[in-house]
């Protein structure tokens, strides 16, 4: 089973090619559980103004790379605000 930190590096290097299950392990490692949860969609919580949510969608097992995108652009965010790396 891959570490969170190894699925995020994998993200990086290509975000077209990320299975829709690690997306969810790295989106509850820094937001926690998803707040909604349905057959294709995840709904994730961020802590800062706006529009504070992360969704995803899984498609035939895989994540949509401008959501992968959007995850990682969030979690940089997440840390350059909070001072945190997990």
């Amino acid at each position: 089973m891959a570490k969170t930190r190894d699925i995020f590096a994998q993200m990086k290097r290509n975000p077209g090619d990320v299975r829709f299950n690690d997306l969810c392990k790295v989106c509850n490692n820094y937001f926690g559980e998803p707040r909604q949860r349905s057959s294709s969609h995840r709904t994730y919580k961020t802590p800062w103004q706006g529009d504070p949510r992360i969704n995803i969608q899984n498609h035939k097992g895989k994540a949509k790379a401008y959501q992968v995108k959007q995850v990682l652009l969030a979690i940089e965010k997440l840390e350059v605000d909070h001072g945190t790396e997990k």
